[in-house]
């Protein structure tokens, strides 16, 4: 099947898509994902297809109508909910141009794939799935002009805030990695605040890819705005912090200084 450079519909998409099925790419990202009984990505199916094939299919489906995009979020196979997940990736960018900060339309646009990004937030059910979109939306929405939660078009912080509350605070696993990795994009933007509020409120997760999350903000929050910020942070809670929360935060420092804070590290008690 030739891949057409033309708007298509979801059918079209997953029907390629499915052309391009692997078996032993498949079996490769299965393990890769995790997804064998007990495991985090239990129950993800997979057509065996690498990221740069799925890429070229984005670029032919840049302008799929958003109400196609349901479909594929819905669909069975990861890669196809990547696919649709990129697509709205690529979409909310061209609203996001400098030139469309504050154009009322191009907000409009934004804020609806938005709220299409957190209807269908659970489908992005494994940490690439996330980790591809959330700051890409999410996170720079977070940082722009909205309707949404008033009026006029304004920043709205307060509902924005409340917004990604509800994501940490819910049960799934999926939308509390949205609320932590959407910050990437706010500490690039140099606000660290997101970054730190949901950095404190995942503080004790009990999931590794929640502390690899929580950790790697902080790492990119130090990075982008203020290793001080970070110093202090670990300075509160770094004794208290998972062991590999805290490895991924201290990541960038030098050797001595990652021994230090380690070292300050509460150590588990023995019972």
């Amino acid at each position: 099947m030739r891949l057409e450079s033309v708007m298509i519909t979801a059918q079209e998409i997953i029907g390629y898509m499915e052309s391009l099925f692997d078996e032993e790419q498949r079996q490769n990202l299965m393990r890769f994902f995790k997804t064998a009984p007990g495991q985090y990505g239990y129950g993800d199916e997979f057509l065996g297809i690498k990221v740069p094939l799925t890429r070229e299919v984005i670029k032919a489906a840049k302008d799929t109508p958003l109400s196609e995009i349901p479909e594929l979020l819905m669909s069975r196979w990861h890669e196809v909910r990547l696919c649709g997940l990129l697509i709205l990736v690529a979409q909310f960018e061209r609203q996001a141009s400098k030139r469309l900060v504050n154009n009322a339309e191009a907000i409009s646009k934004r804020d609806e794939i938005v709220m299409l990004y957190l209807r269908f937030a659970e489908r992005a059910n494994n940490w690439d799935l996330v980790d591809m979109s959330a700051p890409k939306i999410l996170g720079h929405w977070l940082m722009l002009p909205t309707r949404i939660g008033g009026n006029a078009a304004g920043l709205h912080r307060d509902y924005k805030m409340h917004l990604l509350d509800e994501l940490a605070g819910s049960s799934c696993l999926w939308k509390q990695r949205i609320s932590m990795v959407s910050t990437w994009k706010t500490s690039q933007m140099g606000d660290p605040s997101w970054c730190l509020r949901y950095a404190e409120k995942h503080l004790n997760h009990t999931h590794d890819l929640m502390h690899k999350a929580v950790g790697w903000m902080l790492r990119e929050m130090g990075k982008r705005v203020s290793m001080d910020l970070l110093r202090d942070f670990l300075s509160q809670h770094g004794p208290d912090m998972p062991r590999t929360m805290l490895r991924y935060a201290i990541e960038k420092m030098t050797d001595d200084e990652r021994r230090m804070w380690m070292a300050c590290r509460k150590q588990p008690v023995s019972l």
